[in-house]
């Protein structure tokens, strides 16, 4: 698989984690070093490791795996999103209870629900017989620095108090909106179409 390939196809995968890490970048206001490093660590990880464990499954587990992958990753975005909107919704006076997006199963959830679709390109990528060990490095870096930009993206945009609440509703709305993308993308949602 040639590099531009390669690197345009780690940039498509690292969408989903670049935008639920602004979303977390929002929710958190104030990002210091350590937490950029743990979201950006998990999720570049989490990036690298599916597309290696969908090539090792093969063909084997493709059709089950297929079946509801889509709404796996629906429902992890859809409880943090809510998360996110009963956090906008409650105002500045509970800001200080607001659960640290890059701790516990809350980054967990997100890291599976970003790198779904990494796991199905490792699946495409051992039918045509592609090495999986470099896509996966660089699936896995490329994540990892689109996280660590939308953090701090994410950061500029929740220190402004104004934008704070308007900006956690819309990191929120953007996560439900990544969960229906996949529902579509996966024939899910055809037919309301």
């Amino acid at each position: 698989m040639e590099v531009i390939n390669t690197l345009a196809l780690a940039v498509a995968l690292a969408m989903d984690a670049f935008a639920v890490s602004i979303a977390a970048g929002v929710a958190l206001k104030s990002v210091s070093p350590r937490q950029t490093f743990r979201l950006a660590w998990h999720f570049g990880l989490f990036q690298a490791m599916m597309p290696v464990i969908g090539w090792s499954a093969g063909l084997t587990v493709r059709s089950r795996i297929e079946a509801y992958d889509h709404w796996v990753a629906f429902a992890l975005l859809t409880f943090v999103a809510q998360g996110m909107l009963r956090s906008a919704l409650k105002g500045e006076k509970e800001e200080a209870d607001a659960k640290d997006p890059t701790k516990g199963m809350t980054m967990v959830m997100l890291s599976v629900a970003t790198s779904i679709d990494a796991l199905a390109v490792g699946l495409s990528l051992s039918m045509i017989n592609v090495s999986i060990w470099t896509p996966a490095l660089i699936i896995g870096l490329v994540a990892g620095i689109f996280t660590t930009a939308g953090m701090h993206l994410g950061k500029v945009i929740g220190s402004v108090a104004q934008l704070s609440r308007w900006a956690e509703t819309t990191g929120g709305i953007v996560l439900l909106a990544i969960g229906v993308n996949i529902l579509r993308e996966h024939g899910a949602l055809a037919f309301l179409f």
